[in-house]
């Protein structure tokens, strides 16, 4: 056991008083570093990334001109938009589902964006 893990009593301590999306949220980034993923909050625009994380929310966007599918993303340290343009509609892809996408990070109105990411559905365990 490593000295940052602390003993088991302080483990016990950490889950009982912390709330269940701070637990959740830790959760997330452990999957994350044990598949080989980034942080989104480590993420920077112009890169190629590789995030592990769990739908928020699911929307579709109709333009003038192609309809759109953007996803919310967290991954534990923060949100990324997951945008598929062209798409009206993706199997699996859906609120509460855990996903792994690879693709170059862009940025958008202050905000962390994959555009059509390369996606993996992840098992449920």
């Amino acid at each position: 056991m490593s000295a940052k893990d602390g003993g088991y009593f302080s483990r016990l301590v950490k889950k009982l008083t912390s709330d269940v999306d701070e637990l959740d949220a830790d959760d997330l980034s452990e999957k994350s570093e044990a598949v080989g993923a980034q942080r989104a909050c480590d993420c920077r625009s112009g890169e190629e990334v590789t995030v592990l994380g769990r739908l928020r929310s699911v929307n579709l966007c109709p333009t003038n001109e192609a309809a759109t599918l953007q996803a919310e993303l967290f991954d534990g340290t923060e949100g990324v938009t997951l945008v598929w343009l062209g798409r009206r509609r993706i199997p699996g892809i859906e609120p509460g589902r855990t996903i792994k996408v690879r693709g170059r990070m862009a940025e958008r109105d202050g905000q962390k964006v994959l555009y059509n990411p390369f996606y993996e559905l992840q098992t449920t365990s």
